[in-house]
């Protein structure tokens, strides 16, 4: 994962700029696409790690709004055990 916002920026921006030439080929290789779509979609979850550990602030490619109330909940859940497991590692380690 990437460590700074700039560079998980520019690799999102490259995967994303990869992905729109190869949809754009004719014909369209389906393994070609696939990976190419698999690179973007890991470059997204790369930036949007690097965003919420940066900044607190959730992923930005996620419509909560549209989610429903459960899977929200759900979701702050998560977030909120991951928050305590990294912060009861940090004080391991000291």
């Amino acid at each position: 994962m990437a460590k700074k916002l700039k560079t998980a920026h520019r690799d999102l921006v490259e995967a994303l700029d990869h992905h729109r030439k190869v949809m754009q080929e004719k014909p369209l290789s389906s393994k070609r696409a696939g990976r190419a779509t698999a690179k973007l979609r890991l470059a997204v979850s790369a930036y949007s790690a690097v965003v919420a550990d940066k900044t607190g602030q959730p992923d930005p490619f996620v419509d909560y709004d549209a989610l429903d109330p459960v899977t929200v909940a759900s979701l702050a859940a998560e977030r909120d055990a991951i928050a305590r497991k990294k912060s009861s590692d940090q004080g391991k380690l000291d």
